[in-house]
């Protein structure tokens, strides 16, 4: 499901509980509103409130973190991109069917992790795209340098491919971490007990439900950003594509 239809559902379950709550105390006996009952009630809800509040605050951040590290690896390997291109630019002339496949192959990664709106689902680097990028390592080996200036740009060059297929893995990886739906389900469970306690002891009016719809929404919004930055390349919220594009653009030249 997309994390629009996920907030949605969050939404249902925790405003649900709201008015679950208000309804329940209708029918409840008057000696089961007792200031007794509401004092042991309220310290029940705060412990699970507390407990809620650290699993979301700690998936936020687990979140913004991934978000964070897969955007700075992004601009770190547009940077060695170019530092690739720089390197091959100088080893010779001979270079130049190297710096056309390192063009067009990146040209291709760019518009499969951005691609336009007709397909907005960024994909992620295939095994293909790797290995092409490790294909181009192997190229660079086949190089035969004449002076010793063109050893160490050959080695420099190598060594660059290389950190470049070790961040595309990597990237591949990291993104295939979808959040645990069990972990998800306990918080949302949580939250909808929060908001029953509320529903269950406050007055009902129309500035309580209002509150609470307020309220419900907030909650389901964040866990919407968190499965949003969750997926940095589709959705709202993307890493940008400026630092890849610019670097594309410097190659060549």
């Amino acid at each position: 499901m997309t994390p629009l239809a996920v907030s949605g559902i969050v939404f249902v379950c925790v405003f649900g509980g709201a008015i679950l709550g208000l309804s329940i105390a209708t029918a409840l006996p008057e000696h089961h509103l007792s200031q007794d009952t509401r004092d042991v009630v309220k310290l029940a809800t705060a412990l699970i409130a507390t407990m809620a509040a650290l699993v979301l605050s700690l998936l936020i951040s687990s979140a913004k973190g991934s978000f964070d590290t897969m955007e700075a690896e992004l601009v770190q390997n547009a940077a060695r991109t170019i530092q690739l291109d720089r390197a091959l630019a100088d080893y010779g002339p001979e270079t130049r069917d190297l710096r056309d496949l390192l063009k067009r192959s990146y040209a291709a990664r760019i518009e499969r992790l951005f691609p336009n709106e007709t397909s907005p689902a960024g994909k992620p680097d295939s095994p293909q795209a790797v290995a092409q990028t490790e294909s181009l390592q192997a190229r660079l080996w086949d190089l035969s340098p004449q002076t010793e200036a063109q050893r160490g740009l050959r080695a420099q060059a190598v060594e660059i491919a290389s950190e470049m297929s070790a961040t595309r893995w990597l990237l591949r990886v990291q993104r295939d971490r979808p959040i645990p739906m069990a972990l998800l389900t306990v918080l949302v469970f949580w939250l909808a007990i929060i908001f029953a306690t509320f529903g269950l002891f406050a007055p009902r009016n129309a500035t309580v439900v209002t509150a609470l719809l307020v309220c419900a929404l907030s909650v389901s919004g964040a866990i919407f950003l968190i499965l949003e930055m969750n997926d940095p390349f589709s959705g709202l919220i993307k890493v940008s594509d400026a630092p890849m594009r610019d670097a594309l653009s410097a190659l060549g030249q």
